[in-house]
């Protein structure tokens, strides 16, 4: 999703970190990833430890991490998968709609309802794999000391291929500095060990799509239908993340 585009979310997903809809879908990564790994404990488990850190950096408390956690071995645990969906939207926008589900027929049915209201409609898979591509991302705060060129340097033999400085919007209103750093897909476990071995604590890790070719939208109106057709897919409870080739 594009750089002006997730900053005029940022604030809203901040409010998010409050709120009981975000932390369920926490937890359904948290879930996915200790069963995947066949283990609880984060130090034997890298997609875990991943999922443990990106929900601390949402706020989401300690006893919610554990809970989730403790389902993906219980006996009712739910068998949740990773579904993901293609969609063209108006304006020249294509989307990646990532969801997390123990119930396709449900999944699938409610995204189209709210595709068709948006005037967006699925494509077949495969249908945007020459509009998005999927990287490693990283993002930590940037420290006075810090050499990126040289911290560049250090992690290209790793998977890095592109860093960046950039500015998170706080809830205060202020701007904190952080360093993006952008790597293969296949690279994500090198690229979270060389970081570990560095002493640098990513406040987000995650595997996201990245437009090729972005595409810019000067009309606030039509940028505002965008957005509120992302924002109804995000508030369904199975859908994790949107991504867009917004500029």
């Amino acid at each position: 999703m594009g750089r002006a585009f997730e900053y005029r979310k940022a604030a809203k997903m901040k409010r998010w970190g409050t709120m009981s809809r975000l932390f369920p879908k926490l937890g359904k990564i948290i879930t996915m990833a200790a069963k995947e790994g066949n283990s609880p404990d984060p130090d034997m488990n890298a997609k875990l430890r991943t999922a443990i850190l990106n929900a601390k950096a949402q706020n989401m408390p300690k006893d919610n991490i554990e809970a989730a956690i403790k389902r993906a071995f219980s006996k009712d645990a739910a068998d949740l998968k990773e579904i993901i969906y293609e969609v063209k939207a108006p304006h020249g926008v294509q989307m990646i709609v990532e969801c997390a589900t123990d119930n396709n027929t449900r999944t699938v049915a409610n995204v189209k309802s709210i595709l068709k209201k948006g005037g967006a409609e699925l494509l077949t898979s495969g249908a945007l794999n020459f509009i998005f591509t999927r990287k490693s991302v990283f993002e930590f705060d940037k420290s006075e000391n810090l050499d990126i060129e040289e911290l560049e340097l250090e992690l290209i033999d790793y998977g890095l291929e592109e860093i960046e400085e950039d500015v998170s919007p706080q809830e205060n209103g202020d701007d904190k500095e952080i360093i993006r750093i952008y790597g293969e897909f296949k690279s994500f476990g090198e690229l979270s060990k060389a970081l570990e071995e560095m002493n640098i604590e990513p406040t987000k890790a995650t595997l996201e799509y990245i437009a090729n070719m972005p595409v810019e939208i000067d009309n606030e109106e039509y940028l505002e239908e965008i957005e509120t057709l992302v924002d109804k897919l995000e508030e369904d409870d199975d859908v994790q993340k949107v991504y867009t080739n917004l500029a």
